[in-house]
């Protein structure tokens, strides 16, 4: 039977997990390729540049470029730049004249021909680092002056092509798919164990099941807390009255009684008065007056005699009306004065019900407009009044029904559209 309700809440829980540790790995695997990718990069520029001073520092170069023709300084440089690649990860030494003549080259059929790439900071004496594409390719390439009695008689360029780099980036794999997988066990793992918790707990029952059994405790809950308040207020008027009583001041005892019997027969009268009411919300809003009472908040409810009854079951209607009047007696009592919550029922276009609970509170941040919503999401502190899971808990039961909820601001207004029993 849990089958054909839909998936327990235990799956629900172990997919939500698995899902999260798909992305956050799929993530993670991106931006260590990346980071492998920009450190190659980063050395890539580093070593060039290193070696590409190193041989311009070198005497020989100088005296080679200065002291005879072209040809005699390439066969002089040419053994020199070939040992240099041999000897490290550069892939093409490129010593040229001021013209850019290429003196050395990986491929000595290039000897001769000009270079293919930026010279004009190296011949003002300045260093140079770029991606430039030559014979070889696109490369990362340095270009530094040889210098010589303070004037440039040389430019030295060295290069790493960027298949080189790719190579490198690609003997990182398998640090960043031996990471992937320890993450996604460790996920895989947390996954299975909160699985398996929340089967502990909820055992195969569906998660609307779960979510009715929420439901139920939080109208419990607030129909328990206005019940306590309700009765804690008689009593106190009860114990006043018998005290007049007993003083002999009649009038004054009466003058209580009654008060408390008229502010509770006018609720009742419009509870009454609608044609289709819910009497279990009825009940709760008779308990919530004196709640509001007794936390200084000045309460009013206003309900039309013309509003439908919704399609909510009774615990549901107490668990939304019970938490939005709830979250409204929260922001008022902690708000400035004067302090107040107002509570409306009235019919909605298409035979849908209309509540609206508005409050004095400071209002909600816009930015938290929609985060208010999510489950575990709460503006106040944990304990009985920060639970985190009333507004959630409403938004879940109202749209499983159909309706819409809303906040709105100046004053803070929450307002749940529900379709209405004979819509």
């Amino acid at each position: 039977m849990a089958g054909k309700a839909g998936a327990s809440a235990a799956s629900r829980v172990f997919l939500a997990f698995l899902g999260a540790v798909v992305v956050i790995t799929g993530l993670l695997v991106a931006l260590l390729a990346l980071q492998a990718q920009t450190t190659q990069r980063a050395q890539a520029e580093a070593v060039t540049l290193a070696v590409a001073r190193t041989i311009a520092e070198m005497p020989e170069v100088a005296a080679a470029v200065t002291g005879g023709t072209d040809a005699a300084a390439t066969a002089e440089l040419q053994p020199v730049a070939e040992e240099i690649m041999a000897r490290t990860p550069i892939d093409f030494v490129t010593i040229m004249t001021t013209d850019g003549i290429r003196l050395t080259h990986r491929d000595p059929d290039e000897i001769g021909k000009p270079y293919l790439g930026t010279i004009e900071p190296a011949l003002q004496g300045r260093e140079l680092t770029e991606e430039a594409t030559g014979t070889l390719g696109p490369s990362v390439r340095s270009v530094v002056p040889v210098m010589q009695d303070g004037g440039v008689v040389a430019l030295v360029s060295a290069g790493i092509t960027l298949g080189s780099l790719g190579s490198g980036v690609l003997r990182q794999v398998p640090f960043v798919v031996a990471v992937a997988a320890a993450l996604a066990a460790i996920g895989l793992a947390a996954a299975w164990f909160a699985g398996r918790l929340t089967r502990r707990i909820a055992g195969d029952l569906p998660a609307s099941a779960v979510r009715d059994a929420v439901s139920s405790y939080e109208s419990v809950r607030t129909l328990g807390e206005a019940l306590r308040a309700q009765t804690h207020e008689h009593g106190n008027r009860m114990h006043t009255a018998v005290a007049l009583l007993e003083l002999g001041r009649t009038e004054e005892a009466i003058g209580i009684l009654t008060e408390t019997s008229r502010q509770s027969q006018e609720l009742v009268d419009q509870v009454a008065a609608r044609r289709d009411g819910d009497p279990t919300v009825g009940a709760l809003l008779l308990g919530k007056a004196p709640q509001a009472r007794e936390r200084g908040v000045e309460w009013s409810a206003d309900i039309d005699p013309a509003a439908p009854r919704s399609t909510l079951s009774p615990v549901d209607a107490v668990s939304v009306v019970g938490n939005l009047i709830d979250n409204a007696l929260d922001a008022a009592a902690t708000g400035p004065e004067p302090r107040w919550v107002r509570v409306a029922f009235s019919p909605a276009p298409g035979g849908a019900l209309s509540i609206a609970v508005s409050d004095s509170g400071g209002g909600v941040p816009p930015e938290l407009g929609e985060r208010i919503f999510e489950h575990g999401f709460s503006t106040k502190p944990a304990g009985p009044q920060g639970r985190g899971v009333g507004l959630a808990l409403v938004r879940s039961i109202v749209e499983e029904a159909g309706g819409a909820v809303d906040v709105s601001a100046d004053p803070t207004t929450f307002t749940v559209i529900l379709p209405g029993r004979n819509a």
